[in-house]
């Protein structure tokens, strides 16, 4: 009995003297509050009236048993674009992925930095972009309409879908890409000496080889699109998907129902959460283990197949490029409600750098996201590490809870912290501790899973060794492993800090007059016909995407950025 309270005595004081422990508590205690406590309150307005304190799923009825169907149709709409959008940018961005994987393109690299530059732009500026080009007054609907050719313009249904569509086909080009280069040459040598050939050879060898990762791209695509709040509200016009319909119920100048609002957001996690799960089943039983000796290098090909492949190539680079250099000819027009209206001139410009509110957005978005991604990388590393070296079953708890929150979509996150830190003791709305919150929960997986992956690569001796010449743990975590991490966790910062500088969805629910983003001015200028403003935003915030791209290609050394 002695012997036994001695050893919990000295476990007990092992844990409090352990100082992981308290790191992983502290993670504890944050994902409690900013998340967990988040999605509780939800559920709880979805099924529980706060002014009457009574018990009411009224909302449900209301939601499920609307005469109109409506609802109901908005779940089938957000189905509808998600799934073909994703099927669409998933069969292109594969065919891409493998011409340029195996066949030598004249411009690759300019092309593959072109991808991603377009992959980090936000989805609205290309529906924007889209506008200037086939809305109504678009410079290619009125080319239509002098040659006798009516077009009602890019929204609705079809044009969601093709912005989508399009916008989404980098991203898989990058996942795809990257399961393609672990494929060995000699399976396919193989392949063609038992008479496999061209696209033969491909179903039967290739593709099975990279299908958990198409899976898990076309998995992506969709959440990136269900969870979408610009390309809807700006190109829809009615039509609704759970985002817009979410928004809408929230921000009504006609009636707030908060209830009902909840109740479409409890269904909106519900939905993507199942879809989320049934990839990663599909994938777990796809999952093909590969390790290439021979990496597949491009070569030539029959002169029909080149032509074919350059003009794929050139043609989705026109459609993803073209549009965004119409945004930056449109920030030298001084036109408004007018597009492509007006002189050509530094208007916009001169607008945005003599407007305070206008440069605070500027402002807001540099400080908020920067001290955003200092959060996202230290909290991001400590979660990996604790996962990765001191793994239980709260460190992986841990691990899953942290990566949930990209598969929720923003609109639905916002609404969430409004419902919690919208009264005391923590009214945090319309705060800047609110908005970067936003940020660091909705971005770190980025930092998390290339954290991860780094670590795992690091042989556990190297700390081991350091150990056991008197270093203690965090001295050996911040001298030794974080140095060796730093290639792998760059690029999870990179594209953390680009979606923050870019995100939309979230704080678009969260922002106030002090907290705007440039963002959020660039949504409400483009809403309300100040196209100039609009675009001259869009293109500073297109100018600060590309360099830092650059940026970190030339100090790495690398050509892409890989997740």
């Amino acid at each position: 009995m002695k012997s036994g309270t001695k050893d919990r005595k000295e476990a007990l004081v092992g844990f409090f003297t352990n100082g992981w422990n308290y790191v992983t508590l502290a993670i504890v205690v944050f994902f409690g509050i900013f998340f967990l406590y988040p999605l509780v309150s939800i559920l709880l307005h979805a099924v529980y009236d706060t002014s009457s304190h009574q018990w009411d799923v009224s909302q449900w009825g209301v939601f499920f048993g609307n005469k109109y169907g409506y609802y109901l149709k908005t779940i089938w709409n957000s189905l509808k674009v998600s799934f073909l959008s994703a099927l669409i940018a998933t069969t292109l961005g594969t065919v891409l992925a493998y011409i340029l994987r195996t066949t030598k393109i004249f411009g690759s690299k300019i092309i593959t930095v072109l991808l991603m530059v377009s992959m980090v732009t936000p989805p609205f500026l290309s529906s924007y972009a889209w506008v200037i080009l086939l809305g109504r007054a678009g410079i290619i609907t009125k080319w239509l309409a002098q040659i006798g050719i009516q077009y009602g313009g890019i929204y609705g249904f079809g044009g969601i879908i093709f912005v989508f569509s399009i916008k989404l086909v980098p991203l898989v080009n990058l996942y795809v890409g990257g399961a393609l280069k672990q494929v060995d040459v000699s399976l396919m040598e193989a392949s063609e000496s038992l008479g496999g050939h061209g696209l033969s050879r491909f179903f039967r060898v290739t593709f099975p080889l990279i299908l958990p990762t198409v899976l898990a791209s076309a998995t992506l695509v969709f959440m990136r699109v269900i969870s979408d709040f610009g390309v809807p509200a700006l190109i829809g016009e009615g039509y609704r998907t759970l985002p817009t319909l979410v928004y809408d119920m929230f921000t009504s100048d006609v009636e707030t129902n908060e209830a009902l609002a909840a109740v479409t957001c409890v269904i909106t996690i519900v939905i993507t959460t199942l879809i989320f799960l049934l990839q990663r089943y599909i994938s777990s039983r796809k999952k093909i283990e590969m390790s290439s000796l021979r990496p597949v290098d491009p070569k030539r090909r029959g002169i029909g197949t080149e032509i074919i492949s350059h003009i794929l190539c050139y043609g989705l680079m026109i459609l993803l490029i073209f549009p965004l250099i119409i945004i930056i000819l449109q920030s030298f027009k001084d036109s408004v409600n007018v597009v492509m209206g007006g002189h050509w001139s530094f208007a916009s410009y001169a607008e945005i750098f003599q407007t305070s509110s206008l440069l605070k957005s500027i402002g807001n978005t540099f400080w908020m996201s920067f001290v955003a991604l200092a959060l996202v990388v230290l909290i991001g590393v400590f979660i990996a590490y604790c996962n990765v070296r001191r793994g239980s079953k709260v460190t992986r708890v841990i691990d899953v809870i942290a990566n949930v929150p990209y598969i929720i979509p923003g609109a639905v996150m916002g609404i969430a912290l409004l419902f919690s830190f919208n009264n005391p003791p923590l009214a945090l709305i319309g705060t800047f501790t609110i908005m970067i919150v936003n940020f660091v929960i909705r971005r770190m997986p980025y930092t998390i899973r290339s954290s991860e992956a780094i670590l795992r690569q690091i042989d556990l001796s190297v700390e081991e060794a350091s150990e056991s010449l008197g270093c203690n743990k965090f001295k050996t975590f911040f001298g030794i492993t974080i140095p060796m991490m730093a290639p792998g966790v760059a690029s999870g910062a990179v594209m953390s800090w680009l979606s923050i500088i870019t995100e939309l969805s979230g704080s678009i629910m969260l922002y106030s007059v002090k907290t705007k983003t440039m963002s959020i001015e660039i949504f409400n200028s483009i809403s309300t016909g100040y196209y100039g403003r609009g675009a001259a935003l869009s293109t500073i915030l297109m100018l600060v995407t590309t360099i830092t791209l650059l940026l970190f290609f030339k100090l790495t050394g690398r050509k892409e950025i890989s997740l």
